[in-house]
């Protein structure tokens, strides 16, 4: 039976620049850096010579997983949500618009544009899909209900 979630996880093509993504504009801890061997990426992956770079990175309550391939080099995949097998993770994050904001001027690479929760469990709150430097898709949802008011969304404090 699951208990928990450990981590979720991206391959990457240059660990130390989704590190620097993950890291300074997003701001997950860095946890772990650090070599897999051969002989147990392989045991591990079924990949044969496999040999990996990872980071793990955290938040409150969830890991990031960051894994580049030395070996075998792997191919860049489209990873368009639409896709079968595409996947993404999710943030929560508070000062939505600011978080936005930061992303812009880092020159973040927007799917969409932000935009209210029209039902759900979410309804009423703000949501943005973005992607890092290997085009893995990013969605942040703010922490509680927000207005839009002179083109920025508000978070409303008092309702979650």
């Amino acid at each position: 039976m699951i208990i928990n979630m450990n981590h979720i996880s991206f391959t990457v093509s240059d660990l130390e620049k989704s590190i620097d993504f993950y890291h300074r504009i997003l701001g997950l801890e860095l946890l772990d850096k650090s070599d897999r061997d051969v002989e147990f990426s392989e045991k591990v992956t079924g990949i044969r010579g496999a040999r990996l770079k990872i980071a793990y990175l955290r938040t409150t309550n969830c890991a990031v997983e960051l894994i580049q391939y030395l070996s075998p080099q792997g191919v860049q995949l489209d990873t368009k949500t639409c896709n079968i097998g595409s996947a993404h993770v999710c943030f929560i994050v508070d000062r939505f618009h600011k978080m936005v904001k930061k992303l812009e001027e880092n020159n973040v690479r927007f799917s969409g544009e932000p935009a209210l929760i029209p039902g759900g469990p979410n309804k009423g709150k703000a949501v943005l899909y973005f992607e890092d430097n290997d085009s893995n898709t990013i969605e942040i949802i703010s922490k509680s209900v927000v207005t839009k008011k002179r083109g920025r969304y508000e978070e409303n404090q008092n309702r979650y």
